[in-house]
């Protein structure tokens, strides 16, 4: 018999995921947001990671109406896991979800949890909440799987169906079975992990070596840009190496790179572990937004600087401003009490952020700036050029290139 599924949580993971299920099995898309479900039913997707048409051709059925989930033979948890202000894990949205599904699971339910957690969270967090909820018990009455996600947003090539995929599961069978669903929708390589536990770090392992990683870069940046010596010629010269890992310096926001050390971090504190390294990381890009401000006062000479700020999102190509760093350097510059300029072809300004800035729906409409900050290089934003762009400088004004998107020219992210 063909299983029913449910994907609870349609952000960037959950609705490419529904989409591709549905070619293969009955799909239920569920999701709180009156707003969200609204937008797909129109065939719009806000987060730009699935087109019209496919919205249009797909047999998923979105909606809110939580009572159509108790036909569902398999549910897939994609909710978002932030963190509070104090960095430590908000697993309010996951126990929502558990609490939600535990009143529609039956006897074989399988349910898998691909949002990010610390390791042991679906064991010890959530599988108590799904038998309290249920009045059911673990691999008696329902099974229980984890698939760390890895959507990479605005990445139009390493798309769902083409990433390697992890899976796991509270059984040996349960794996299997999990594996098969999966098979029908990854073309690329599925594989077992010997535990929930060990699945659940592999996918924070890798976030947190990547957020380590550019933290080194931001760093080694800062150390160069006191010495004069260009970042990105370094770089060119390293990865000539074979073995060279190929990181840039940049800014570290999101929901994933710049969170999920914090729930490593947490989990090792509570063992009694000092997690130096993977602290230091966050502190390091955290930072940068503040070195940023600093630089470019510095450069510009000039107490209230005009600054135009290219790019708000937290990465290219990507209309998401959750934890974008951006912000933060625009926070920075108005405790300066400068209100920066801002233009990104993605984003429409939102009136209710808490901050100063001057938005623009085109580069046509800024006056002359002493400095213009090239943060997030959407690729509309990188087509202008370095010379259409600086046009918008006043003579001898400076141009910053956070990521070194422009090859050989004389201004790069060196900090």
């Amino acid at each position: 018999m063909t299983p029913k599924i449910s994907v609870i949580g349609l952000g960037y993971v959950g609705l490419p995921l529904a989409i591709a299920f549905a070619k293969h099995y009955p799909v239920i898309g569920y999701d709180i947001s009156t707003k969200r479900i609204s937008g797909l039913l129109d065939n719009q997707d806000i987060t730009n990671e699935v087109s019209p048409s496919m919205l249009k051709n797909s047999k998923a059925l979105f909606t809110n109406n939580e009572i159509l989930l108790k036909e569902s033979d398999i549910f897939i948890v994609t909710v978002p896991t932030p963190v509070f202000s104090n960095n430590k894990p908000n697993l309010s949205m996951l126990k929502n979800a558990c609490t939600l599904i535990g009143r529609f699971l039956k006897r074989g339910s399988i349910i898998i949890f691909e949002s990010t957690v610390y390791p042991g969270c679906t064991e010890d967090y959530c599988i108590p909440i799904l038998e309290k909820s249920s009045k059911l018990k673990l691999n008696n009455e329902f099974f229980v799987g984890y698939s760390p996600e890895r959507i990479n947003p605005g990445d139009k090539q390493h798309t769902f169906t083409k990433i390697n995929k992890v899976v796991s599961a509270s059984t040996p069978l349960a794996a299997k079975k999990i594996a098969k669903i999966y098979g029908k929708v990854i073309d690329a390589k599925i594989f077992i992990a010997s535990s929930i536990k060990v699945a659940e770090a592999a996918k924070i392992i890798e976030n947190t070596q990547r957020d380590i990683n550019i933290a080194l870069m931001n760093e080694f940046s800062l150390i160069l840009q006191k010495m004069d010596i260009r970042t990105k010629d370094v770089l060119d010269a390293a990865k000539t190496k074979w073995n060279f890992l190929d990181f840039k310096p940049g800014l570290v926001g999101g929901h994933c790179i710049g969170v999920d050390p914090y729930y490593l971090a947490f989990k090792a504190q509570d063992l009694g572990i000092n997690p130096r390294v993977i602290l230091s990381g966050r502190d390091v890009n955290n930072s940068i937004p503040k070195h940023i401000v600093k630089k470019i006062i510095l450069e510009t000479g000039v107490k209230k600087p005009k600054i135009l700020i290219l790019g708000f999102t937290f990465k290219p190509d990507c209309p998401d401003i959750r934890n974008s760093k951006v912000l933060d350097v625009i926070k920075h510059f108005n405790k300066r009490n400068i209100t920066p300029y801002l233009y990104d072809p993605l984003y429409e300004s939102d009136p209710e952020l808490n901050l100063k800035y001057i938005f623009k729906n085109s580069l046509d409409k800024f006056p002359s700036m002493h400095s213009i900050l090239l943060l997030v290089p959407h690729k509309k934003l990188v087509q202008y050029g370095p010379s259409n762009l600086k046009k918008l400088l006043i003579k001898d004004g400076y141009f910053f290139d956070m990521s070194s998107s422009f090859a050989n020219h004389e201004s790069d992210g060196s900090l």
